[in-house]
């Protein structure tokens, strides 16, 4: 038994330190001056400690653009994508998950199949459609049409919403229809409110989902106003004399700060929101 729980603890700390280590690599380059990395000094703490790359990172690093801005733009363009989609995506999965699970209708099991289907299909299939649709319908240029693109891609998220109404007493649906209550009203008074441990599941998935994507934002994003991945991808690949590996890594915590804030405040509420029945089907 001792052996077991020997096993155990090795794998874990096996896996922590397997996620753990590029992290701290990222850490303690970041503070490092760029003399003291080529110096040799990789994994260990910063002999003379500085935030020179993180602001270079920040606002004067070159991404091939015109100008060295650093990734303070991509940020703010990420900012202004990713809460509008989130919100609207995950409210509106929300919608749809409560009509799949409270209000079947004729059709709605093939409804739930093209969901199910559409979420395992690879997302490069969609690219080349929808630079031809969005190119006939004059949102190519704008933020505004990549922010549609991440709504309806969140469409599956209903999914998680439906497993999780299906547990929802009917009996209070039927009483609020008695009382006069209508579809929407039921939905936004009645069954919304108990819906938070969900919702907090969602919301962290899809900012976490879209702050993170790649592939729609290099491809649909216009060149002036792309997100900060792309933003990060193209700071790293300026060709340098000497590669200013400190800036890459304080770079790239900047990209990460915003999904790793977001699961921290927020985590405990995502456990306890799968725990109460947003993987139960």
């Amino acid at each position: 038994m001792r052996g077991h729980r020997l096993l155990i603890h090795a794998a874990l700390l096996l896996a922590l330190g397997f996620f753990a280590l590029p992290a701290w690599f990222a850490l303690v380059n970041s503070f490092k001056p760029l003399d003291e990395i080529y110096g040799g000094n990789v994994f260990g703490l910063p002999g003379t400690w500085t935030l020179e790359a993180w602001g270079k990172a920040w606002n004067q690093a070159c991404t091939g653009a015109p100008e060295c801005r650093g990734l303070s733009g991509y940020f703010v363009n990420s900012m202004l994508t990713v809460l509008p989609a989130t919100a609207i995506g995950t409210m509106w999965g929300c919608w749809n998950g409560y009509i799949l699970a409270k209000w079947r209708f004729k059709g709605s099991e093939a409804v739930l199949f093209v969901l199910m289907f559409g979420s395992f299909i690879p997302i490069g299939l969609f690219l080349f459609p929808l630079t031809v649709i969005f190119d006939r319908m004059g949102l190519s240029s704008s933020l505004a049409g990549l922010i549609v693109v991440y709504v309806i891609y969140s469409l599956p998220t209903a999914l998680f919403f439906k497993n999780y109404f299906v547990g929802f007493p009917g009996e209070l649906i039927k009483a609020a229809r008695i009382d006069g209550a209508g579809l929407f009203r039921i939905f936004w008074s009645v069954v919304l409110p108990t819906a938070r441990p969900i919702l907090m599941v969602v919301v962290i998935m899809s900012f976490t989902n879209i702050w993170n994507d790649f592939l729609f934002a290099l491809v649909l994003a216009p060149y002036d106003s792309q997100t900060v991945t792309v933003g990060l991808n193209n700071l790293i690949n300026v060709v340098e004399e000497r590669a200013e590996y400190n800036v890459h890594m304080a770079a790239a915590l900047i990209a990460a700060l915003p999904t790793t804030i977001v699961y921290v405040l927020a985590g405990k509420h995502f456990v306890r929101g799968l725990t109460s029945g947003a993987v139960k089907g």
